[in-house]
């Protein structure tokens, strides 16, 4: 009885007036992880501040680990939103826009007075059109490929290069304008054309030969022996890599323009090439 009560009473036309607001919020487990990165970022500057290299170069090698894990877990758990996409690329903005360019200040280029600071700037404003960039061409570019030099690789060569050099005593006019060209280099990479493997392809749940993982063990062998000068050979050589590989493209095409490949023969009578 009580049972056929409820079903009548769910039958009925839900009384006038405006409909019930839904609760907003947002989704916890991905926002831990920017806002950690974050957090990581903002360490980085203070600590560069306090003339704390080494803790500030980790700081941003920290943040861009959790740069990495809040698209996946937000991926497997379905909680991708349009806040955590907005919240996701300010973070960056903080932990791979302005730490970088702060802590690479402070540690060489405010040796060249109002050139240090101009380059470090030029390098924020890179990173802050390659991400704008990023943000409107997400739907449309293709996936396999970044545009321009990745904001979270740029800053890893810049904290690679204070971590090194600060972790081995580096100081004096040379490696300070190894810092400044540096920095300018990475700065006009972020803002070109040229592309980039993005690795997103990469199919991490199927299988891959045992080869592979043994190359795997090796990396992290290598990295936790020397995780300064690794890191920075790592993203140093990335970044090289897309200027390579464009001249490599171009003279393929070059190549394919001098010797354009023979035409296909004609058929015969029967309507079968020959």
């Amino acid at each position: 009885m009580q049972e056929h009560t409820h079903r009548q009473t769910d039958q009925e036309p839900a009384p006038p007036g405006p409909p019930p607001k839904r609760r907003r919020g947002i989704y916890l487990l991905p926002n831990l992880f920017t806002t950690a990165g974050l957090f990581a970022g903002f360490y980085a500057i203070v600590a560069a501040m306090k003339g704390d290299f080494e803790p500030a170069a980790v700081a941003i090698f920290v943040a861009m680990v959790m740069d990495s894990i809040d698209g996946r877990v937000a991926r497997i758990t379905h909680t991708q939103s349009d806040f955590g996409a907005e919240y996701d690329s300010l973070s960056d903005m903080v932990s791979f826009g302005i730490a970088p360019a702060l802590v690479i200040y402070a540690w060489a280029l405010s040796s060249f007075g109002k050139l240090g600071w101009l380059a470090a700037f030029i390098y924020t404003a890179g990173a802050a059109l390659r991400l704008a960039r990023f943000n409107t061409q997400a739907e449309i570019a293709d996936k396999r490929y970044f545009q321009g030099l990745a904001s979270p690789a740029a800053a890893g060569i810049l904290a690679g290069l204070v971590w090194v050099g600060h972790g081995y005593g580096w100081a004096g006019k040379p490696v300070f304008i190894l810092a400044f060209v540096l920095t300018i280099l990475i700065s006009a990479l972020m803002v070109s054309n040229i592309r980039y493997h993005s690795f997103k392809q990469l199919d991490l749940k199927g299988k891959i030969p045992f080869v592979s993982l043994l190359i795997i063990v090796l990396a992290f062998v290598l990295i936790s022996s020397e995780p300064a000068s690794v890191l920075f050979a790592i993203f140093l050589l990335y970044a090289v890599s897309g200027p390579a590989m464009t001249l490599l493209h171009l003279r393929k095409k070059r190549s394919q323009r001098k010797h354009p490949a023979p035409p296909p023969p004609p058929p015969d009578s029967n309507g079968l090439e020959n």
